[in-house]
């Protein structure tokens, strides 16, 4: 793990492979995307959502057209036209790998309007998870800008770096309806760099077999460096290339906390409203705040069996689930009371410690505010890519409770937080990931946690502090902006030569 007070180091990247040139036919990128139609779209009219979304997914054929002819005294076809760097990723999805995206497009655009990283120009194309209305609507409005510069940005293929931003399923051929990445395969692009990371132990033989496709590979922790390689992905072609935290939206002294109570509460059996906001409820002294989609791999059951347990109606103590269905229906309070009966956690003498489920859209504007409303956060996954929501809670000042396995090892420390012990490592027995390993955090090391944090609240700001620390200094995005850039202005020096020539 690198050191807490400096930026890790990159490796070279890898020296291109040479390529078979289709030069019959140059393909120019001039509204790319999927994203490029929705964001037209949206600052032209006020189109319903149904014809947004049937706008999302026309026909990839209709994406790339031939290029212009050239001024004729560009003899060479590329004369005073620098390379490209078309990004392909979810950008408007929603989820770690659009949030992930966002933060280096903005930060590598910052750069470039810096007089850094000149030597390209950027543009993006939405690419993997099917967008998300809900989740653009909730863009601030300099995000929505950049998205319709970028996407509609002039982007020669031949000539271009292209980032696929995504779990390799959706690389080129996609695995699923995607747009492809790289979008005509891999011979025309000039060089093809893989931006990925799993949650567990290894790497599929597929995903391996679509990763050594690639030029390069980038993932962002050496837990990830040392899966990959092990799993059989070419060791020249590994790169870390550590996550960004948009250090500057996630501040708490720019933020006012969200007013609290929101969502519904889960365990009081007098309480039959479902999926609205009961105001009767008082805010508690003390709030832990979760963020995940609910499946298994998030622990949700290691998370509510601790609390439960640890925790009861005598304790000034709430437990906030921001949450969203993922592969099944949304009766989270069925759910919950399903798992608690079967589990034989038995009720404590002062009844039930509230468990609020806050189960709507929250705009990404107002994320902030959620954080700002909790005192800790807690998240005792199986298994993390990067993390997304720790580093934005950690940003935040909030203290957290993480499990110390996969992603979070990069940035998780004693100082900054409280690593949640494993009790072992266990096989995943269903789905693509069948036969994996991933953690089983510990549930008596996460009670332990938890009621530590709500009894020495000075340590647990402490600790806050220290990890907002941390993350303005090692993960900000203009220190990972650099990271990115400079990884990206070698590529396009190493690849000038055999383009240009």
């Amino acid at each position: 793990m690198p050191s807490s007070d400096s930026p890790p180091t990159q490796p070279l990247p890898p020296t291109p492979r040479p390529r078979v040139r289709h030069r019959r036919f140059l393909v120019l990128l001039t509204a790319p995307s999927l994203l490029a139609v929705a964001v037209a779209i949206l600052f032209a009219t006020t189109t319903p959502l149904p014809r947004l979304l049937h706008l999302l997914l026309r026909p990839k054929s209709l994406l790339a057209r031939p290029p212009e002819p050239p001024p004729a005294a560009d003899t060479s076809g590329h004369a005073g036209r620098p390379p490209c760097v078309l990004w392909m990723a979810p950008f408007a999805s929603g989820g770690g790998y659009c949030s992930e995206a966002w933060s280096y497009v903005a930060s590598l655009e910052g750069n470039v309007a810096a007089g850094v990283g000149t030597n390209y120009t950027l543009s993006i194309a939405h690419h993997g998870d099917l967008e998300s209305p809900e989740f653009w609507h909730g863009l601030p409005e300099q995000s929505k800008d950049l998205a319709h510069r970028l996407a509609t940005a002039r982007c020669e293929l031949s000539r271009a770096v292209v980032v696929c931003h995504s779990e390799p399923g959706a690389w080129y051929p996609p695995m699923y309806q995607s747009l492809p990445c790289p979008p005509t395969g891999y011979d025309e692009p000039a060089f093809v760099i893989g931006r990925t990371m799993f949650e567990t132990d290894r790497v599929s033989p597929e995903h391996v077999r679509r990763c050594n496709q690639m030029d390069a590979v980038w993932v962002p922790t050496d837990f990830h460096v040392s899966t990959f390689v092990k799993s059989g992905v070419d060791p020249s072609k590994v790169v870390k290339v550590v996550q960004a935290v948009d250090v500057a939206f996630f501040d708490p002294a720019k933020n006012v906390a969200l007013p609290l109570p929101i969502g519904f509460s889960v365990m009081d059996p007098d309480d039959s409203t479902i999926g609205t906001e009961d105001s009767s409820s008082k805010a508690k002294g003390f709030v832990f705040l979760s963020v995940f989609k609910w499946e298994q791999r998030k622990g949700w059951d290691v998370l509510l069996r601790a609390f439960l347990q640890e925790f009861s109606g005598a304790d000034d103590v709430a437990l906030y689930l921001l949450t969203n269905a993922y592969h099944s229906d949304t009766d989270f309070r069925g759910k919950i009371h399903r798992f608690v009966k079967s589990s034989s956690i038995e009720e404590p003498v002062g009844g039930w410690a509230e468990v609020r489920v806050v189960d709507e859209h929250v705009p990404q504007s107002d994320l902030p505010r959620l954080y700002k409303a909790a005192d800790a956060f807690v998240l005792p996954s199986r298994g993390e890519g990067w993390g997304r929501p720790v580093v934005e809670a950690m940003a935040m000042e909030l203290p957290v409770i993480v499990t110390n396995w996969s992603g979070p090892t990069e940035y998780l420390t004693e100082e900054n937080g409280y690593p949640l012990d494993v009790d072992r490592l266990t096989e995943v027995t269903e789905g693509p990931f069948r036969g994996h390993l991933c953690a089983e955090p510990s549930v008596d090391h996460l009670r332990a946690l938890m009621r530590h944090v709500f009894v020495d609240r000075e340590e647990a700001r402490s600790k806050g502090r220290k990890a907002r620390e941390d993350m303005v200094e090692r993960f900000s995005p203009e220190v990972v902006a650099m990271i990115v850039a400079h990884q990206i202005q070698k590529v396009v020096a190493s690849t000038q030569y055999s383009v240009d020539g």
